[in-house]
């Protein structure tokens, strides 16, 4: 049996040092997320990457890159990318006497733009980015924003679907986040624990229905650090409800599940308390998560991952949890399927150069440029 490999942790520096390579060789690591403390020019991480492999070709190495905002890697030729609002906006706007032609620039940017991130990522050693948002945007959520594509979840779906086929045309898999949805609560799940009290037939009819709808093309998702009080007092990500019986079960997805960042105190509160990093970890395992994203806990010499790693060890020989063949199988889908293009190959090549000039501000209608010049 393949050993179950569930924690993707991360690293403080530039570079490996003696106790991340012997974190990262640990049998239960399964990945590292990079941060923008990582980052210093494409060479470097490139030699991160390299460095990260050949202690273990099996570790998958992830980042949050999706655009706007939430881009860790910005300067040295990667190319800014528009926040996901930007080609929702796209949408809307038709060439005169053309409708529908912005539905159709739309998913031909957000084709655009998953093909240049992902070929991007995979030039410099990375394996796989945590996108799209599938969150709907409801205007309540200051964490979400700009994020979303769009309000209307089909926008949503038709967007994402595009955005996934630009990642997989560059070899890379996608993530769904946040499960069943994070856009109708106001709270920010970094600082306190959101609630959602609207009834399970509302989320389903409206936020989840881009899991249902992309269930024939989503690699992973993610659950949000959410309460949905009507469903299940505890949040998504630790709730079998959630992840088994509604999202396997109701939804029939079969691909990974991977908790949101389990470093968050407020990501950590369940039943009145706040659990341990372990606690937490091995409850997500136990719920139906395959993956456990622990992050910035290496700040300072991580003696919080080591506890994890021996917590989950000792939980495993003492059956409080049962490493899964099933969870490992699925980690393995994260993986590339093709060889990455080095970045001299990829910038001079045809469909890159294409896909960048689908994405040239200066080719969209004028309100969105003058919108989106900071993004």
């Amino acid at each position: 049996m393949s050993i179950h490999a569930p924690l993707i942790l991360d690293i403080e520096g530039l570079g490996l040092t003696d106790v991340d390579r012997r974190r990262l060789a640990h049998p239960l690591t399964g990945g590292m997320i990079l941060f923008g403390r990582n980052w210093q020019s494409r060479s470097q991480l490139t030699d991160l990457c390299a460095d990260i492999k050949s202690i273990r070709p099996d570790l998958l190495i992830a980042v949050d890159h999706e655009g706007g905002r939430v881009q860790r890697f910005r300067t040295d030729g990667f190319t800014h990318l528009p926040p996901l609002r930007a080609l929702g906006e796209l949408w809307t706007q038709d060439d005169k006497g053309q409708p529908g032609s912005g539905v159709l620039k739309a998913c031909e940017a957000a084709t655009s733009a998953g093909f240049v991130l992902a070929s991007e990522l995979r030039a410099c050693g990375v394996d796989f980015s945590f996108t799209a948002v599938l969150d709907l945007d409801h205007g309540e959520s200051g964490v979400i924003g700009d994020r979303s594509f769009a309000r209307d979840p089909r926008v949503v779906s038709l967007l994402a679907r595009s955005l996934m086929h630009g990642l997989l045309q560059a070899g890379m898999a996608n993530c769904g986040k946040h499960f069943p949805g994070h856009g109708a609560v106001k709270a920010d799940s970094h600082v306190a624990l959101p609630v959602d009290k609207r009834s399970l037939k509302a989320i389903l009819a409206d936020d989840a229905q881009p899991y249902r709808w992309l269930g024939s093309v989503l690699t992973a998702v993610m659950p949000a650090h959410v309460v949905y009080s009507k469903v299940d007092s505890r949040p998504a990500g630790f709730s079998s409800r959630w992840l088994q019986d509604i999202l396997r079960v109701q939804l029939g997805f079969q691909g990974v599940v991977c908790t949101d960042d389990l470093s968050m105190a407020a990501a950590r509160q369940m039943d009145g308390r706040t659990l341990s990093y372990a606690e937490a970890v091995i409850t997500a395992l136990q719920a139906g998560c395959d993956l456990a994203l622990l992050c910035n806990r290496s700040v300072g010499g991580g003696a919080e991952l080591d506890e994890v790693l021996d917590a989950l060890a000792e939980a495993a020989v003492k059956g409080h949890w049962t490493p899964s063949e099933i969870s490992e199988e699925r980690r393995l889908t994260l993986f590339p399927r093709s060889a990455a293009r080095p970045w001299d190959e990829l910038v001079c090549s045809a469909d890159y150069m294409q896909a960048l000039d689908r994405l040239r501000l200066d080719a969209w209608p004028k309100c969105l440029r003058n919108r989106h010049k900071g993004s």
